[in-house]
């Protein structure tokens, strides 16, 4: 079975957190939904970078869920969310994903 990169991952509970939490108007759901994909994403960060790298990225997916809210009030809320969740995925490429 292939695996989904990381990247693919961390970009997609950013986004589908945002999603789950406007859609169904419940913001629990949609961090649910944001620390699941984190979560998964920083086991493979784990397995393919080591502690330090996940470590590292696990702190930017933070950071870019942080990041997020003040932005969406310059840019939107949409906007925003696609801009961090780029900006995860080509670090998560970067870091642990273009390895293997």
């Amino acid at each position: 079975m292939a695996k989904v990169s990381s990247a693919v991952v961390a970009a997609g509970g950013l986004v589908g957190g945002y999603g789950v939490a406007r859609w169904t108007r419940k913001r629990p759901l949609g961090g649910a939904v944001l620390a699941v994909a984190g979560a998964a994403a920083a086991r493979q960060w784990q397995e393919r970078a080591g502690g330090k790298a996940a470590g590292a990225l696990t702190a930017a997916y933070v950071a870019a869920f942080a990041g997020s809210h003040p932005l969406a009030k310059k840019v939107g809320a949409w906007p925003s969310v696609f801009g961090v969740a780029g900006a995860m995925a080509l670090a998560s490429w970067a870091v642990a994903d273009r390895r293997g």
